[in-house]
């Protein structure tokens, strides 16, 4: 009698855990962004007419992608079309004021004569990034601020956006998705 007993309450709890086992296999999949995932807003880049500026926007663009987790910069594939097109100039560094969307258009003009001034390339390069992301200038400011622009001095070399300048990036490009506005349109030169 003992055996039929446990054979029977063995039974039934195999067939619960049968049951819930084929339920949570049944549930449906998570939300994604009821988990808190960022969506990601993914820019192209041009800079085949910045000879000379190479390192510089490659460090810029990186001090980006590593700081928000929102907005990527990615270099466009020749031929194909970029939002964000970067020249090298010989005048002052300037930029239209984004946030830039996709398919939309923003220019970046790095130019010399800060360079020959003593200022850093890098920080150039990511200064004028911010501004097609959405940033304005935020002059004067201190060396910590990447807004601050050639307004820290020549001795500045600080290509990373600060915590503040980070969050009106990703709020500009919260949920996936690009600002509904256009750019700003604005060109903002950096001079002193």
């Amino acid at each position: 009698m003992l055996n039929s007993r446990w054979f029977k309450a063995a039974g039934a709890a195999a067939a619960i855990t049968l049951a819930a086992t084929t339920a949570a296999q049944a549930a449906p999949a998570p939300d994604p962004a009821a988990e808190g995932v960022t969506a990601v807003v993914t820019l192209r880049y041009d800079d085949s007419r910045a000879g000379g500026w190479e390192a510089a926007i490659t460090a810029g663009v990186a001090s980006w992608n590593a700081n928000v987790d929102n907005v990527k910069l990615v270099e466009a594939a020749p031929g194909t079309r970029a939002e964000i097109r970067i020249v090298a100039t010989s005048g002052w560094p300037q930029a239209t004021l984004g946030p830039v969307r996709p398919g939309g258009q923003a220019r970046v003009e790095l130019g010399s004569q800060a360079v020959a001034q003593g200022h850093d390339k890098t920080r150039i390069a990511a200064h004028e990034l911010g501004h097609s992301l959405g940033l304005p200038d935020t002059k004067p400011g201190p060396c910590s601020q990447l807004m601050s622009g050639s307004s820290a001095g020549t001795s500045c070399g600080n290509a990373v956006p600060n915590a503040a300048e980070r969050f009106r990036v990703e709020a500009a490009y919260a949920g996936g998705l690009a600002p509904r506005v256009p750019a700003d349109g604005r060109v903002l030169v950096d001079a002193p």
